[in-house]
C-alpha cells in the first residue's frame, strides 16, 4: 500500500492564531471554548454568550468564530445558514480567515448552492491580503479543476506560494507535485524536504508522506525507526493511513519489536474511522491474540474518536 497522499477533495482551510490578526489585537478577540484549544494554548477564552454580544457588535474574529461554531454543529441550534450567515459578515469587512471559509462554504455547497464563482472570488479576496491559506484552496481548485479549468502548472503555483508563506497543506501538497512531477521536473528529494517542513509543522499528512518516504528510502536514507517515528505522530492525529501502515510494522516488527496487540489497536481505530483497507491484517491478527487482547485493543481503539470535534475545527481559518 502507498502511503503517500495529497490533500485534495472538500476545499478546506486551516485554523490560524497570530498576536494581530487583521488590525485586531488580541486584548479584542477571544475563542470559543469548543476551539480554544487550537488557537494556542495562552488564548483568551470566552463563554459563547460574550463572544455573541461582541459578533452583533460587529466584531469580525467573533463573527467567524460564531461561523465556526455553526459549521461545527455544536449545539441544536447552529446550522450550516448560521455559518454562512456569519462568515458572509465577517467577510464583507474584510477579515481573510473569515472570507477563506465563506468561500470553503460556496465550492462545497455548505448551507447554499454550489457557487464556484463566489467561491473564487473571496479566495481571491483573501489572497490579495496574503492570506496563504487561500493560496493553498486556490491550488486545490486548479488540481481539480473546480470551477477552473483543470491546470497544474497554475495549481503548482499556487501551492508555491502557499508553501513559501508557511502553510504546511501547501507544502505538503507542493511535495506531492514534486513527488509526481506534476507542474515541474519530477524531484523525490524536493519532494522529501516539503514533506519535512509541513511535517515539522505537525501536518498528518506531511508526517505520512515523510515517514512513506523514509520506509521506501525515496528522496532521504530508507530509515524504518525514522518511519515508525513519523507515522506514529500523523496516527496519533487520525491518519488512517499511517494507522494501517503503523500497524504494519507492529505486526511484522519493521523499526521496532513485533507487538501484535498495538498493530491490532491501530488498524482497527482506522477501520473505525471508516478506513477498510487493513481488514486482512486485523483477522490475521486475531488468529495471534487472545479473545481479551483483542476486545481490550478495539477499546483502546475506539478511544481514539474522542476530540474529533476540535480536530474537525482544525480545518477552519481562525
Amino acid at each position: 500500500m502507498n502511503g503517500k497522499n495529497l490533500l485534495v477533495g472538500a476545499v478546506v482551510a486551516a485554523m490560524m492564531w497570530t498576536t494581530a490578526v487583521w488590525g485586531q489585537t488580541t486584548n479584542q478577540q477571544c475563542s470559543l471554548a469548543v476551539v480554544s484549544g487550537l488557537v494556542g494554548k495562552d488564548a483568551p477564552v470566552c463563554d459563547l454568550a460574550t463572544v455573541q454580544g461582541m459578533a452583533r457588535g460587529g466584531h469580525a474574529f467573533a463573527e467567524n468564530q460564531l461561523g465556526i461554531a455553526s459549521i461545527l454543529a455544536i449545539g441544536p441550534d447552529y446550522t450550516e445558514k448560521d455559518a454562512l450567515r456569519w462568515f458572509s459578515r465577517a467577510a464583507q469587512r474584510g477579515y481573510a480567515p473569515a472570507q477563506v471559509n465563506l468561500a470553503i462554504m460556496y465550492v462545497n455547497g455548505w448551507g447554499t448552492a454550489v457557487n464556484y464563482g463566489a467561491g473564487l472570488h473571496w479566495l481571491h479576496a483573501a489572497a490579495d491580503q496574503r492570506f496563504a491559506r487561500a493560496y493553498y484552496n486556490l491550488g486545490i481548485l486548479y488540481l481539480e479543476g473546480k470551477g477552473v479549468k483543470l491546470d497544474n502548472d497554475e495549481a503548482f503555483r499556487w501551492f508555491q506560494k502557499g508553501a513559501e508563506a508557511g502553510d504546511s497543506s501547501a507544502q505538503t501538497n507542493l511535495g506531492y507535485m514534486y513527488d509526481q512531477g506534476l507542474g515541474c521536473a519530477r524531484s523525490v528529494e524536493t519532494a522529501a524536504a516539503w514533506y519535512g517542513k509541513a511535517a515539522e509543522a505537525g501536518n498528518p499528512l506531511g508526517e505520512n508522506n515523510l515517514a512513506d518516504m523514509y520506509l521506501r528510502g525515496e528522496g532521504v536514507p530508507r530509515d524504518e525507526p525514522r518511519a515508525l517515528s513519523w507515522f506514529q505522530k500523523a496516527a496519533a492525529q487520525g491518519h488512517t493511513g499511517a494507522q494501517i501502515k503503523l500497524g504494519f510494522m507492529y505486526a511484522d516488527g519493521h523499526g521496532t519489536a513485533k507487538d501484535p496487540a498495538r498493530a491490532y489497536m491501530w488498524i482497527s481505530a482506522a477501520e473505525i474511522a471508516g478506513d477498510p483497507r487493513g481488514r486482512e491484517m486485523l483477522h490475521r491478527l486475531e488468529r495471534a491474540l487472545s479473545t481479551e487482547q483483542v476486545a481490550l485493543a478495539r477499546e483502546q481503539a475506539g478511544k481514539m474518536r474522542q476530540g474529533e470535534q476540535e480536530l474537525s475545527a482544525r480545518s477552519l481559518a481562525q
